[in-house]
């Protein structure tokens, strides 16, 4: 018995079908490797799923690789979720929540950021504004009458250090029950100066469905409890064993008599240029 025959128009149309599957099957490959291509090149912030926005000012602030504590907290904190941020002074934890506090904010709603010191609050606070944000700023020292001008004026974000925010809440010129999203840095050190009562009553004045964000240098038995009371099951980042220096920060110990403290001072002061932070 021989072979079936095949008509000519059975294999013009074999022949058709091989040109179109070739053709898909160059399609897919080409689209594959650009999309690897993309994949690869989504190395900095580009990578993080940041707004474009964001990632504008991002670019012209001159930000490009994100930190280690950048990067773990980030895409974590975008979801809405819980965050417990361990990571020394100077690895960049302020972009860590303002990013993805800016990028969650919705209408209407406002992100509250507790700082222990004057000092801290102002630097977190101009961060923000780089970043587009608009702030209040609340912290001792400073003219009560300008921040609740800054508060009426409907902040994005209020960064507020406990004391000075405990009276505007006396003085009912702020209301927290906005505050869908806490962040609490630096916490150990608030703990320290014996802030945990304020920060109870703060978060008692927020809702209960806010997302909160923790971070701080080390973790404490206080600082455990805190996060097991007041956060829900949060993602923990923790970028070093705690308590451990930023690789890039170099420390040196100077044994001086008390009275010589401030001479020290000045010659390090001449001896090293640029921003320097003095506790």
């Amino acid at each position: 018995m021989g072979l079936p025959r095949i008509a000519s128009w059975d294999l013009c149309h074999i022949e058709h079908l091989h040109g179109v599957i070739m053709n898909a099957l160059e399609q897919f490959a080409f689209a594959r490797a650009f999309f690897m291509h993309q994949n690869k090149n989504m190395t900095g912030f580009d990578g993080l799923h940041l707004p474009a926005s964001l990632l504008s000012r991002l670019q012209r602030l001159g930000f490009v690789t994100p930190t280690s504590i950048q990067s773990g907290a980030i895409p974590v904190a975008l979801e809405g979720r819980d965050v417990v941020g361990i990571a020394q002074t100077g690895t960049g934890k302020t972009l860590a929540f303002g990013l993805p506090t800016l990028a969650n904010l919705k209408e209407g709603e406002v992100g509250l950021v507790v700082a222990p010191t004057r000092e801290l609050a102002i630097q977190i606070e101009e961060t923000l504004v780089k970043l587009g944000a608009r702030t209040a700023l609340l912290i001792g020292g400073a003219p009560m009458g300008r921040q609740v001008t800054q508060l009426r004026a409907r902040p994005q974000v209020v960064v507020a250090t406990p004391g000075r925010l405990l009276d505007h809440m006396g003085q009912r010129t702020i209301d927290l029950r906005r505050a869908s999203i806490v962040v609490l840095d630096e916490a150990d050190r608030m703990l320290d100066m014996g802030f945990a009562p304020s920060i109870r009553q703060i978060l008692a004045a927020t809702p209960s469905d806010r997302q909160t964000m923790l971070f701080s240098a080390t973790m404490p038995r206080e600082i455990e409890e805190m996060a097991s009371r007041y956060l829900k099951n949060p993602a923990r980042i923790e970028i070093a064993r705690p308590g451990t220096p930023a690789e890039d920060v170099q420390q040196e110990l100077h044994i001086v008599q008390h009275e010589m403290k401030p001479t020290l001072l000045r010659g390090l002061l001449q001896e090293h240029t640029g921003t320097v932070l003095v506790f």
